[in-house]
């Protein structure tokens, strides 16, 4: 496992990365994000709609978002309507990728990474999760390597290391076998008509 050093701080914002997926469904003003992320549970998604906003900034101001127009609700405020850009569409899909290629030990990566799964292809996140299965399986053979160095020793002072072994290998064979069913077609790819909009 990895400690996260490999992804960068943008890589590991997931408010940003909220964004950038729930707009693949088309476009959206940030209040309207918002709701998304309550509708569909993105608890991930943490000081909400504060950060929301923020990610919105954010990633205009990178050119990956652009407003498209505007929405007013009855007395509301006017709300700006923002949509990706073609480098918005790639960088959200290369987000998901690496956050699930890249086994680390926050689970929340993990969580908002599956949580997207559907922007990619099937191949590349079928790609993505043969990498991470990859690392893990490399992890693996460290922990096996490790525990049989310190065979030794008493079997109380290892059990933190097969701890962190059986986390590695139930890891390794989850996504293993979720590969496995996108692959054989057990699991069909995209979301049926009634739920493509959410």
């Amino acid at each position: 496992m990895t400690d996260g050093r490999a992804l960068t701080r943008d890589e590991r914002d997931l408010a940003a990365l909220t964004v950038l997926a729930l707009l693949t469904i088309g476009p959206r003003h940030p209040y309207d994000i918002h709701r998304l992320c309550v509708q569909t549970r993105k608890d991930f998604v943490t000081g909400t709609p504060r950060s929301i906003y923020h990610a919105v900034t954010k990633l205009h101001k990178a050119y990956l978002i652009e407003p498209v127009g505007s929405e007013q609700d009855g007395g509301r405020p006017e709300r700006t309507v923002f949509a990706l850009t073609d480098a918005g569409r790639a960088e959200g899909r290369r987000r998901v990728a690496k956050l699930l290629a890249t086994p680390q030990d926050d689970r929340t990566l993990t969580t908002a990474a599956l949580s997207f799964l559907g922007i990619l292809s099937q191949g590349d996140a079928i790609a993505a999760m043969r990498a991470r299965v990859a690392a893990l399986a490399s992890a693996l053979s460290i922990k096996d390597s490790d525990l049989a160095e310190a065979g030794h020793l008493p079997p109380i002072l290892l059990v933190e290391t097969e701890y962190e072994r059986d986390q590695l290998r139930a890891e390794h064979d989850w996504f293993d076998t979720l590969a496995g069913r996108l692959e054989s077609g057990e699991i069909p790819w995209g979301l049926p008509p009634a739920t493509a909009e959410l």
